[in-house]
């Protein structure tokens, strides 16, 4: 699986938080968009009036396109109104805008690739909790929801009147109409178990009903109906344009089968104390690229690129198409337990698109589980920027030779590992799987010093 750009190119405006007339503090939440991967709250660099919107709710803009007018007085607000464009400006209008001496206005644009997210301050209220019941909405009476939660309401007959958001400002998300219809709320999908066909999740999960175990399992994904094109999502073009670009490194893959018994005991004994399989991959992975600093380099203009820390990236399939892949920083040098704790936050904020940049795009090393579907071997894309991706197979039973001949019947994964030719070589594939292997097969209470 290909992990996502750092570099933003577009963004979904998901929401307007200000009005047209109404007046905008610097630093205060102006509106929200999509980007890649997460929904951003996007602040104002000036203190004025928000005089009009060029760009609407729903709409995309490339980085650098003006979405909004900002102008310093409200005597401003009615000649920014009358002279701004009715439709997306071409670069021409936008100077032509921002050079007229009759209205000193300021573009409120997508204008970074990392635009400003609200993480640690409380925002200004822009929504309110009605006494009546318990939903959120804005300033002029509208929901405050997700287009997937609005399709989920729809589709399940809920009220989003009634539905407590979870989201940024109270902002109602699929799982919370999930819940408010009393169905198990969807997370995304992550490798926590190499249990074939068993999925685990570092979420804390409401309990499903059973099911008939006659009928195949549902992905846990909505998918379009038969003879229906829907749209890729902005996260999806972004595993798309990966994809493509990945094309262009010259890789090659080396596999190696890993005994899992004695990983599986440590396993057992860590679980109760939150310890996850997450982590402990992690951990061994981390351990390892520590003495094999090649896998952890990546290609670039210059040379080889030597990262100064090994940060292990973990992909995550999202519900609702596309993947992410959140980043445990500094895997061979933090704790099990803090690892475990990390993950646990990561894959609850990366549900709710509200991870940081920096959460999901500097990772040095990817690791790929589809264990827990049963998968015992695949090949994983690797992704643009790094030098090798870890695909890990489940761990199964097997019939396994010892060198004295004897047989008996161990748990075994197949791990493939997909590198960047023009960084890393066969050698340093096989000596590094070759160390990883005995992490886990020799010495995994390692992990866990």
């Amino acid at each position: 699986m290909p992990a996502l750009s750092s570099t933003m190119t577009e963004g979904k405006i998901v929401e307007w938080l200000k009005k047209p007339g109404e007046k905008v503090e610097r630093g205060e939440s102006v509106l929200v968009v999509e980007s890649d991967k997460a929904d951003m709250d996007v602040e104002s660099f000036h203190d004025g009036f928000l005089a009009s919107i060029v760009m609407p709710a729903g709409s995309s803009a490339p980085v650098g396109e003006t979405i909004g007018l900002i102008v310093e007085t409200s005597d401003e607000i009615a000649a920014a109104q009358a002279s701004a464009p009715s439709s997306p400006p071409q670069s021409n209008s936008q100077e032509k805008s921002s050079s007229s001496p009759q209205v000193q206005e300021k573009k409120a644009s997508v204008d970074s690739p990392k635009p400003t997210v609200i993480t640690k301050t409380s925002p200004v209220p822009l929504v309110s909790e009605s006494s009546v019941n318990q939903a959120h909405f804005l300033n002029d009476g509208r929901i405050v929801a997700s287009p997937r939660a609005k399709k989920l309401a729809s589709q399940m007959g809920v009220d989003l009147a009634t539905v407590r958001g979870s989201g940024p400002h109270g902002r109602i998300q699929a799982e919370d109409v999930q819940s408010a219809k009393g169905q198990p709320i969807s997370v995304p999908w992550i490798a926590e178990s190499n249990a074939p066909a068993k999925i685990v999740s570092d979420v804390p999960r409401i309990e499903k009903k059973p099911v008939d175990s006659s009928k195949p399992p549902s992905p846990g994904k909505s998918f379009g109906s038969r003879g229906e094109t829907i749209s890729f999502n902005t996260l999806q073009q972004a595993v798309n344009r990966n994809m493509e670009e990945s094309l262009n490194t010259p890789c090659f893959r080396v596999g190696y089968s890993i005994l899992t018994d004695e990983l599986d005991d440590l396993y057992k004994q860590v679980k109760p104390n939150g310890i996850t399989m997450t982590a402990l991959l992690a951990k061994a992975v981390g351990l390892t690229l520590a003495r094999h600093p090649q896998v952890n380099a990546a290609f670039s203009s210059e040379g080889i690129a030597y990262p100064s820390q090994i940060n292990v990236a973990v992909a995550v399939a999202m519900e609702d198409g596309g993947l992410i892949t959140p980043v445990l920083q500094n895997a061979d040098k933090t704790s099990l337990s803090d690892l475990s704790l990390q993950w646990a936050d990561l894959v609850k904020r990366a549900r709710n698109k509200q991870l940081e940049p920096q959460e999901y795009s500097s990772g040095t090393f990817t690791l790929s589980n589809l264990g827990m579907f049963g998968v015992d071997r695949f090949d994983a894309i690797l992704p643009p920027g790094t030098g090798a991706i870890l695909a890990v197979g489940a761990s199964l039973p097997k019939v396994v030779a010892s060198k004295d001949g004897s047989i008996s019947i161990k748990k075994q994964m197949q791990v493939n590992l997909t590198a960047d030719h023009r960084v890393i070589y066969g050698a340093d594939g096989a000596l590094f799987l070759k160390d990883l292997a005995y992490v886990i097969e020799k010495d995994p209470y390692s992990l866990s010093s």
